[in-house]
C-alpha cells in the first residue's frame, strides 16, 4: 500500500481545492496542506499540456527553499482546453456565462498536470480527458451559476454537480481528472515512489 511505500515521507499538498483535498483523504493518505499565493501566468506560446505542466511546476518552485529532506510536495493545475484556447476559472458571473456558452454542444479537453517534488528530484505527470456537453439552454446556464459555485472551477463547471448531471453526454478518460485530480495516476505514481 502507498502508506507503507511513503512511510518515510511527509506528503505536502499545495492546493486550496476542497475537491483535491477530499481525494487525498479518500485515498487514505496522510498529508499536510501548505498554500502559497502564486500568480498563474504562463508564456503565450504554450499550448494545452505545456500550460498545465508549466503551472504545476511553477507552483512547486515556490517551495524550493522550504522543503525538508523527508517531504514530498504535490502541486497541480487544471485547464479546460477548447479550440486551442485555455479556459480557466471564471472571473465573474458574465465570464461564467460566456464560458458555459462556449462549452455548450461541443467536446473539450480537461487537462491536469501534477508535479511531485522533493529536495532531490521533481517529476510531472498529466492526464487528458475529453468531455462532451449537449446544448445548454440559457435557462440552464443561469440556473447553474446562480445555484452552484462555478468560480473556483476551470471551465466554470463541476462534472459532479447539477450541470454535469444534465449537460454531459459523453466522457472519454478519467472521471476524477475532470473533478480535479487524476487520482488513479497519482496513486500509481506514489505506489512506485522510490
Amino acid at each position: 500500500m502507498v502508506s507503507e511505500t511513503l512511510k518515510d515521507y511527509k506528503i505536502i499538498l499545495a492546493s486550496g481545492s476542497p475537491r483535491r483535498q477530499q481525494f487525498f483523504k479518500d485515498l487514505d493518505l496522510q498529508f499536510e496542506i501548505r498554500l502559497k499565493d502564486i500568480e498563474e501566468i504562463y508564456p503565450n506560446h504554450l499550448q494545452g499540456i505545456e500550460i498545465t505542466n508549466y503551472l504545476a511546476q511553477l507552483k512547486a518552485s515556490a517551495f524550493d527553499s522550504e522543503l525538508n529532506d523527508n517531504e514530498l510536495l504535490i502541486t497541480s493545475d487544471t485547464i479546460v482546453w477548447l479550440n486551442n484556447k485555455a479556459l480557466g476559472k471564471p472571473k465573474n458571473y458574465n465570464d461564467a456565462v460566456t464560458i458555459l456558452k462556449e462549452l455548450s454542444n461541443t467536446t473539450h479537453e480537461v487537462i491536469t498536470s501534477v508535479c511531485f517534488k522533493t529536495i532531490d528530484k521533481s517529476d510531472t505527470i498529466f492526464e487528458v480527458t475529453k468531455v462532451t456537453f449537449n446544448e445548454l439552454s440559457e435557462e440552464a446556464i443561469h440556473y447553474y451559476i446562480e445555484n452552484y459555485e462555478p468560480y473556483d472551477k476551470a471551465g466554470a463547471y463541476g462534472i459532479q454537480e447539477w450541470i454535469g448531471l444534465v449537460g454531459i453526454t459523453k466522457i472519454e478518460g478519467s472521471y476524477t481528472n475532470v473533478v480535479g485530480l487524476p487520482t488513479e495516476k497519482v496513486y500509481q505514481y506514489l505506489s512506485k515512489y522510490y
